[in-house]
């Protein structure tokens, strides 16, 4: 089996990614959108008059947006893990192990594509057998 991907196949997982860096950016940007608009929720209402606002109201938007917020923080590393991924296209470093230097198979590398470990390694990994 060799070491590689062919330049067709790296063409492939390039226009995948990117594809997914696009849906990834979108959705990022719509997370901001309802991170801005959430926290203007209460209009003229002001830190001193916060109480007005019903406690349990306060805590629930509280908790949305603190959701919100790791929700963001997480599409955020997934983009930059495929613009790693892609990094990984242009050095040749792509779909090979970083353990055993096998090919990682085309099937996990098209669904998990900052993937750097083969499903046996990642596994012994977990196991904390590597």
């Amino acid at each position: 089996m060799p070491n590689k991907y062919s330049k067709a196949k790296l063409e492939k997982f390039k226009k995948a990614i990117q594809e997914k860096m696009g849906s990834a950016s979108e959705e990022i940007e719509t997370i901001k959108e309802g991170i801005g608009s959430g926290s203007n929720k209460q209009g003229g209402v002001t830190p001193d008059s916060i109480f007005s606002v019903h406690m349990a109201d306060a805590g629930t938007d509280s908790h949305e947006q603190e959701k919100s917020f790791m929700l963001m923080n997480r599409e955020s590393d997934y983009f930059k893990n495929l613009k790693v991924a892609l990094e990984r296209i242009d050095e040749g470093s792509f779909g090979v192990c970083k353990i055993c230097n096998g090919l990682i198979p085309e099937e996990r590398m098209l669904e998990v594509p900052n993937a750097t470990k083969c499903v046996r390694c990642k596994e012994k990994e977990k196991l904390g057998l590597a």
